[in-house]
């Protein structure tokens, strides 16, 4: 079986509402979808959601990665020699997580297809479904608790409050929330790097009574020792996201003893492969991991479901992405009940791009 045509194209798709976070404020999300086709009867499908702030990517310069990189080196080649092939798109393209996880994911999702199997079977298969946390931006308390009701409403039970601007407002939020709706349902909270050790410190204290199960990225990226300062400091599970992106992050934040979770996301730790090495690492420390997106189709959220599926010491899901996305190609690519995620049962991710839809990309 050999490589013989590949396909890529841009969706852009606009969110119902603009959300905002620590750093910047997020109305659309452009994606690259893949489609590997081979000299057989079967075809890999991916896409990736490149961002400059996360990755240091831009759709357009994945896009010319894959016309400089990709083509050529799978063209004419066996997908099934998976782990050869990233090592050598690595070599030629240097740290491009957002493309080499596009490559990844579809490699998978073709191996898993040529199996006749999902692909979480393929990478473990330890559970067959997991909870998800939906996510709520940063808005005024009124806000927070209606956007709160209706994922109520719609079964939900986790929510993931995003903060980091102003620490009085994040506090209120939080107490709001558990004066309105009591404690049947888990609440997360995620500061995306606004805080500094003194403020993240202060939330938790003024937070303590409202049952906080998980303190994501409190503090800046490059300072990787305030989480352990932080972590050694309060009782709750302190996670960290921006810190985290790649096997050497991971080994430092493990070795130092700087944080109870990894939040590993596939586009930006450069896919499943990468993404195993990360949770062998977080086993051999004890620490728990939780699957993340960014702004991903059903497509790419399905990648990190069978992903999450896989192992047992990932507890958590955080795929909610896909849910605020308007003109979806994949939208049907993964199953939500009542808050729990589901894969397609059909082999590889489940899903096939029966209609391509191209932009252009700005």
């Amino acid at each position: 079986m050999k490589i013989k045509r590949i396909e890529y194209w841009t969706v852009e798709m606009p969110l119902v509402e603009p959300y905002r976070i620590a750093y910047e404020t997020v109305d659309k999300a452009t994606n690259i979808f893949l489609r590997l086709e081979t000299d057989g009867p079967h075809c890999g499908f991916a896409c990736t959601a490149p961002d400059l702030e996360v990755t240091g990517e831009t759709p357009r310069s994945v896009l010319s990665g894959l016309e400089k990189y990709v083509v050529p080196l799978l063209v004419g080649e066996d997908p099934l020699r998976i782990y050869m092939h990233l090592e050598k798109l690595k070599e030629l393209a240097g740290r491009k997580p957002a493309l080499i996880a596009l490559v990844d994911i579809a490699l998978h999702d073709l191996l898993a297809r040529v199996a006749g199997l999902p692909l979480y079977r393929i990478l473990g298969g330890y559970r067959q479904c997991i909870p998800t946390s939906v996510t709520i931006g940063i808005l005024p308390w009124q806000e927070t608790l209606a956007r709160a009701e209706k994922w109520f409403s719609a079964g939900f039970s986790i929510l993931k409050i995003k903060g980091g601007v102003e620490l009085e407002e994040d506090i209120e939020r939080i107490r709001k929330l558990r004066e309105r709706f009591g404690n049947e349902f888990e609440l997360r909270f995620d500061a995306n790097q606004g805080y500094s050790k003194e403020e993240a410190l202060r939330f938790f204290r003024e937070t303590e009574s409202c049952q906080v199960a998980i303190f994501e990225q409190p503090t800046p990226r490059a300072q990787q020792d305030l989480l352990g300062e932080i972590t050694h400091s309060v009782p709750l599970r302190i996670m960290a996201d921006e810190s985290i992106s790649d096997l050497l992050d991971a080994f430092h934040l493990a070795r130092n003893d700087w944080v109870d979770m990894l939040n590993i996301k596939l586009i930006k730790v450069g896919g499943i492969a990468e993404g195993l090495r990360i949770l062998s690492v977080a086993k051999a420390a004890k620490l728990e991991a939780m699957v993340g997106c960014l702004d991903e189709s059903g497509l790419g959220i399905a990648a990190g479901l069978h992903f999450a599926l896989s192992r047992p010491h990932i507890t958590c899901a955080d795929l909610d992405g896909h849910l605020d996305l308007l003109d979806d190609p994949a939208a049907e690519a993964v199953l939500i009940r009542k808050g729990i995620m589901y894969p397609q049962d059909q082999p590889g991710l489940g899903f096939v791009l029966e209609k391509r839809r191209s932009f252009p990309v700005a």
